[in-house]
């Protein structure tokens, strides 16, 4: 709408003609008041409706207002009015008032019936003012909306009907016709919905009981509150609300069955539960809470016996029940809740008692005998056994068994429920020295009741088991040079008996053999075994050698073993090198030895010849030059020991050279020995001189060595013919037969004694009569035999008298297909053999063999 003022003036002032001057003037004042006003300000009034677009046009304010709209941009037509400029916005080309953003009448004019918005525009040049009105209308953009989405009540089951519970009421933002109009309650039977209108603060609702409510049959009822606005269409909102019905203690516990009738076994174990009563009560909470206990009616001998659990009805057995007592009982129950007051049921409940097999069998033992010795024989009675049950019938029959895998066995008596407990397997005490016997008594019964005893039988021991050693055979390993009287070693042997039987004493075998000689040098302790040696070994004399110990325990009889022990001499490095060349006249390791001036390089002046007794790397020797006069002249190679010149030798050479060699071995801690080798120089002529010098001295020791070998020879003839006799004579005697049994084995052998051996032991010299040896026959130690002694020529006959006739060593050979044995003294290494005028030589052992067959070989000098 718009109101021109200045327009009505015009229309209406002819009328004020026709009144009086002063009225005349009046008017003209009031219409110069008006026109100066319209050029001041005017004031315009639009409506809209809220939530339009944005840039939606208001009306044309310069139309409206008779503005020139050319002018509306040098004049700077705008919108001056704070908060509402926001809103709204002039366009100054087209004159038009346009929305600047979407308007929630809500938020612009919260809780106004009436929503108008005022602005002031503003001209300059000249300066006018003009306020537009802009009215917002409210539409249905807000749905009704509850405090709570959900509510929940609690009621009385005993609340009547009729009472009232206020409800909150819910809220539209907007007004009018689109405000909060109605509310709905959703279908039910126990409550209806009343509406009381407050004016300004709306509509609220109130919820009514229709009739009584029973928590019992219903503890709960759901209902659903709507709110309804004005609008076309209309919006709604919800709220659930949940009504709890409150108990109260109107319902008594009820049992679950009538009278009951339970049986139990007599002897159940106190604690076990005999039945549980079941009770419930409809009512909640303390007024739904059951408790169980006895009536009033049960005497105290029942309550000694039985006994109720209070909250899960339970009754349990609380003393010991006995079918022979009683076989039956009868308890009054009573179950009540705990409201107020407290509402109770009763119920009885008979125990019927099953007899069953209470008593188990008693075993007693008599006759016992805790001990027995190990050689008892099956069927030795140990002890008697009787068995006992107190119950009847199959309860009271019983059967008796050992348990377990045992030599005992329970043999059944002419007496009823007697048994024999005897062996029924051979003992042994060292298998098992005791037995834990379990006697079982089952009865019959059902279930089966079970006695045990527990037997402790001791197997005494009889000496039944000889000691036997740790080891067998026992190998020891010691070194040579041992300390006289220091243990070597100990043997250990164990007897599996015990007490008397299975002490332990030892002892060394001696029989007084020759082999067995070494063990005079022997101790033992009887006690543990530990063996001594009284006197120190040399492994270059004796290399192994072996004995036995015999074992005894204590017992009666006394019973033994025994065991080899088999000793190996280690070697030590106890020799120092021995030199053989050169040596002089008096025994030094000094040599002479004389080459010509005219010798080339590499010229061989000499070999030192050493020997060590040791072996191994104890054994094994290096030579090298200490001493040289012209270490440019002369060389010696560190293993063969030989000298050779390294050059030519010249005029200007000295004419005697001095060397020095060091012989040592090869041991942890090395020995050595020292040659002196004298070289001279000499001319050619007279190298050949001293060469037939010794040319000469040769021949003459090669005729003294045939004589000799003749001589020999001779006396070899004479005793070949001696020994024939003396051979022809031992097979005529009785006796002859044991030694011609081991002398002539081999059936083949014509008795032709074509070969004798002489060799010397001591101061002794002793001749071995045989079939000829070959060179390189074998020789191998053997059993004992008889010798031929032969008087050693260069001393008097007299003397051999000092010859005990021990005999203490033989040598076996063979010559072709056949096998002989000589006996004689024990020969050292190095005693010297002769056959038939010539002299033989034994060799020493190769000692890297270890088998009893040692094989000599012999070395014929011509």
């Amino acid at each position: 709408m718009v109101i021109l003022t200045i327009f009505r003036h015009w229309i209406i002032f002819p009328i004020m003609g026709q009144r009086s001057l002063r009225a005349r003037m009046w008017w003209l004042s009031c219409l110069f008041t008006a026109a100066l006003w319209t050029i001041v300000s005017a004031q315009l009034r639009y409506s809209i409706t809220e939530e339009v677009t944005e840039g939606t046009i208001v009306g044309n304010v310069a139309k409206d207002l008779g503005l020139d709209k050319s002018a509306l941009k040098d004049r700077k037509y705008r919108i001056v009015s704070g908060a509402a400029e926001s809103l709204f916005h002039v366009d100054q080309k087209d004159g038009n008032l346009y929305v600047s953003r979407k308007i929630d009448r809500e938020e612009v004019c919260e809780k106004s019936s009436t929503c108008l918005i005022n602005l002031k525009t503003v001209l300059e040049n000249p300066l006018e003012v003009h306020y537009v009105g802009v009215e917002v209308q409210d539409i249905n953009d807000n749905a009704p909306i509850f405090p709570e989405l959900e509510t929940t009540l609690e009621i009385s089951e005993s609340a009547l009907p009729g009472v009232r519970i206020p409800l909150k009421a819910a809220r539209d933002l907007d007004s009018g016709s689109f405000s909060i109009q109605q509310y709905k309650l959703s279908a039910n039977e126990y409550f209806r919905l009343e509406i009381k209108d407050k004016g300004d603060d709306g509509k609220i609702p109130t919820l009514i009981v229709l009739k009584s409510l029973d928590r019992e049959l219903e503890k709960r009822h759901y209902l659903v509150l709507t709110a309804i606005d004005g609008g076309k269409p209309p919006q709604s909102g919800q709220a659930k609300i949940n009504v709890n019905i409150l108990d109260i203690n109107d319902n008594a516990p009820v049992f679950t069955n009538g009278d009951l009738s339970v049986m139990i076994k007599e002897n159940v174990p106190t604690g076990t539960t005999v039945v549980q009563i079941n009770a419930t009560d409809l009512d909640e909470g303390a007024n739904g809470e059951v408790v169980y206990s006895f009536s009033n009616s049960v005497n105290q001998r029942l309550l000694n016996l039985f006994d109720i659990n209070p909250t899960t009805g339970e009754i349990i057995v609380k003393g010991q029940i006995n079918y022979e007592d009683k076989n039956k009982f009868e308890l009054e129950i009573e179950a009540f809740d705990k409201g107020v007051p407290p509402l109770a049921t009763q119920k009885n409940v008979i125990i019927k008692i099953v007899d069953v097999n209470d008593n188990a069998p008693e075993i007693e033992v008599t006759s016992f005998s805790s001990s027995i010795p190990e050689d008892s024989r099956p069927g030795t009675t140990v002890a008697l056994i009787s068995v006992n049950d107190r119950d009847s019938g199959l309860n009271g029959k019983v059967t008796c068994t050992i348990e377990g895998d045992v030599p005992f066995t329970l043999s059944p008596s002419l007496q009823d429920k007697m048994y024999s407990l005897v062996t029924k397997s051979a003992l042994d005490r060292e298998t098992q020295s005791q037995y834990v016997l379990s006697i079982a008594a089952t009865d019959h019964g059902q279930p089966s009741l079970k006695s045990e005893k527990n037997i402790l039988i001791v197997i005494s021991d009889v000496n039944d088991n000889s000691p036997e050693f740790v080891l067998t055979p026992y190998s020891f390993y010691i070194t040579e040079g041992n300390e006289a009287g220091a243990q070597l070693f100990s043997v250990q042997a164990n007897d599996k008996d015990e007490g008397e039987n299975a002490h332990i004493s030892y002892h060394i075998y001696r029989d007084g053999s020759a082999e067995n000689k070494v063990t005079s040098f022997l101790n033992i302790n009887t006690e543990n075994g530990q063996i001594t040696a009284m006197k120190s070994f040399d492994f270059e004399t004796l290399k192994s050698f072996q004995f036995q110990v015999v074992a005894s325990d204590s017992g009666t009889p006394s019973l033994s073993s025994n065991v080899t022990v088999h000793v190996f001499i280690l070697d030590q490095n106890d020799n120092a090198p021995v030199i053989l060349y050169p040596v002089s006249s008096n025994g030094s390791a000094e040599g002479v030895e004389e080459i010509p001036r005219n010798v080339n390089a590499g010229h061989l002046v000499t070999k030192v010849r050493t020997y060590d007794a040791d072996i191994g790397y104890n054994g094994w020797l290096l030579f090298s030059l200490q001493q040289v006069t012209d270490h440019s002249l002369f060389g010696l190679d560190r293993y063969t020991g030989q000298i050779r010149t390294l050059r030519s030798l010249t005029e200007t050479d000295e004419a005697e050279h001095k060397l020095v060699i060091l012989v040592k071995d090869n041991g942890n801690v090395s020995l050595s020995a020292t040659a002196t080798v004298l070289v001279k120089v000499v001319e050619p002529r007279e190298a050949f001189a001293a060469s037939d010098v010794k040319s000469s001295t040769k021949d003459s020791e090669d005729t003294n060595v045939t004589f000799y070998l003749m001589i020999t020879l001779a006396s070899v003839s004479a005793l070949f013919i001696i020994s024939i006799i003396v051979l022809i004579a031992m097979q005529c005697s009785k006796s002859s037969t044991d030694y011609t049994s081991k002398y002539l084995q081999d059936t083949n052998y014509d008795g032709t004694l074509c070969h004798s051996i002489q060799y010397r032991s001591g101061d002794k010299r002793y001749m071995l009569v045989g079939p000829r040896m070959s060179v390189g026959s074998t020789i191998v130690p053997g059993s004992q035999a008889n010798t031929l002694v032969l008087p050693d020529r260069r001393r008097p006959s007299e003397e051999d008298t000092n010859y005990d006739g021990t005999l203490c060593h033989s040598i076996q050979y063979r010559s072709g297909d056949k096998r002989f044995m000589l006996v004689g003294p024990r020969m050292s290494v190095g005693s010297t053999i002769g056959a038939e005028g010539r002299a033989h030589t034994l060799a020493h052992p190769d000692r890297s063999r270890t088998s009893e067959e040692v094989r000599f070989r012999m070395a014929v000098e011509d």
